[in-house]
């Protein structure tokens, strides 16, 4: 505060930045409400990713037993070839969307291949689909805390420092220059009097 020039232009100056603080604060906080509701929904969607996962996992266990039979080769049946990610700006904030997945199914002989080895590559094409969503959630959901965790410092930097610190400088200002006035008014009383006592004999 030491710095704060008490002068009416100094007044007007922080007044126009107290009038700026206002009147951008409320969008900053509603970007912050917008960011947090995006934040919820990516953690509904997380979980139900989850939840996914895990039903097909409690499927597979129940519906191939056989997996346990070490005997028959199974490895890379499906492997990912490619992952398409697009990009969404959501409120100035670049987040990753899954297009879509290129998954690769290895040639296997129908007739040296158990029967219910079809069901486990459709199981490992869904597994890995799931998995990439979310892989792409986690990172949508870093992206969205780290937003939220700098609209927050923002919000909280207008709310707590700029706008209570323009305030004060505006009442001191307006302190000075009032006791300032009512000093001008009383010099020129004396002033006055004084005048009129020398003009009398």
């Amino acid at each position: 505060m030491s710095g704060i020039s008490l002068s009416k232009s100094s007044l007007a100056q922080q007044t126009r930045d107290l009038q700026t603080y206002e009147r951008y604060l409320p969008s900053l906080d509603l970007k912050r409400r917008q960011l947090i509701a995006e934040r919820t929904r990516e953690l509904t969607a997380r979980q139900e990713t989850r939840r996914q996962i895990d039903l097909l996992r409690g499927r597979v266990r129940k519906s191939l037993p056989m997996l346990a039979n070490r005997e028959i080769e199974l490895e890379n049946l499906v492997t990912v070839r490619s992952a398409r990610v697009n990009e969404e700006n959501l409120l100035g904030t670049r987040l990753p969307v899954l297009a879509g997945l290129d998954l690769v199914q290895r040639d296997y002989g129908l007739l040296t291949k158990p029967h219910w080895v079809d069901a486990l590559v459709d199981a490992l094409s869904e597994t890995l689909t799931l998995r990439a969503r979310l892989a792409v959630q986690e990172r949508r959901l870093t992206l969205l805390d780290e937003a939220v965790r700098k609209v927050t410092q923002r919000v909280n930097l207008f709310e707590k420092v700029l706008i209570p610190r323009a305030r004060g400088h505006i009442r001191r200002i307006r302190i000075h220059l009032s006791d300032a006035e009512r000093a001008a008014v009383v010099r020129s009383k004396i002033a006055k009097g004084k005048r009129l006592r020398e003009s009398t004999p």
